[in-house]
């Protein structure tokens, strides 16, 4: 078995987003790392919230609002972001998105 992962198309892995929804899509995980691909609805929205590891966002497809602590801005496709972890952030789907998540070890782990 090959020790690696290949997606050739990000888009592909979450079709047809139901009205009103936010889904995900474990791409991959290990010990060290955890991706996930969102898929959102325009209007939809993660309220406010932290996570306890850094993580890197990627805007694969789509328009939001991107708010990270105090600062707030308007994203779209090719966006990408670092947060450290315990950073507030929030994100409203302008149009429908596609996001990839990615969750880093903790300093030291």
């Amino acid at each position: 078995m090959p020790d690696y992962t290949l997606i050739t198309d990000l888009g592909r892995q979450l079709t047809d987003i139901p009205a009103e929804s936010i889904i995900s899509r474990t791409l991959f995980t290990n010990q060290q790392l955890k991706v996930v691909l969102f898929g959102f609805a325009a209007g939809q929205e993660l309220s406010e919230h932290t996570a306890a590891r850094p993580a890197l966002l990627q805007i694969v497809q789509g328009e939001a609002t991107l708010k990270l602590g105090t600062d707030t801005f308007k994203v779209s496709t090719g966006a990408w972001v670092h947060m450290p972890a315990h950073l507030p952030h929030s994100l409203f789907a302008q149009t429908p998105l596609l996001m990839v998540l990615t969750l880093l070890p903790l300093e030291g782990s």
